[in-house]
């Protein structure tokens, strides 16, 4: 599998190479009140999800985080935990992600913004059926995390 490929240059004509990297992506676990924050998604793939996208040029993925959660929710949130990353080139259907998963606290009630149609609370447990991405697998890791059947790394520089 070539790991580039071929375009001409828009201004000289000549081919150049462009490198096929997987783009880098945050998601967001957000406890409140009552459960975790899930977003409606306003564009396909659609569904809910996890509050997260891209990471900006400049910006740390703990940056990021704390921008899309805000972004997609309205709630300015705390990042207790680096639940781990999730690479699998499938993960997206529009394209290689990989994705860095925090685990975030917050109070105040979230309000759908940037992305999302809609914003709900949901019992970790009970979620609904139609779940974007590999959020419903982040989201069983995230219930194992809270049996205490997985780890995490605790964040305390926030």
């Amino acid at each position: 599998m070539s790991t580039y490929r071929r375009i001409p240059c828009p201004r000289c004509k000549q081919e150049i190479e462009i490198y096929a990297n997987p783009i880098p992506t945050v998601d967001i676990i957000i406890e409140v009140e009552g459960g975790i924050c899930l977003i409606e998604r306003k564009n396909a793939p659609f569904g809910w999800a996890i509050p997260g996208g891209f990471v900006d040029y400049g910006e740390s993925v703990e940056q990021a985080a704390t921008r899309e959660a805000l972004e997609e929710t309205g709630l300015e949130v705390r990042l207790t935990a680096l639940m781990g990353v999730y690479s699998d080139p499938a993960r997206d259907s529009r394209m290689h992600t990989i994705s860095t998963v925090f685990i975030a606290n917050s109070c105040g009630v979230p309000r759908a913004g940037d992305d999302a149609i809609s914003v709900s609370i949901f019992d970790p447990y009970s979620l609904p059926g139609n779940i974007a991405f590999d959020h419903r697998q982040i989201l069983k890791d995230y219930t194992d995390v809270k049996r205490g059947e997985r780890s995490v790394v605790r964040l305390s520089y926030n």
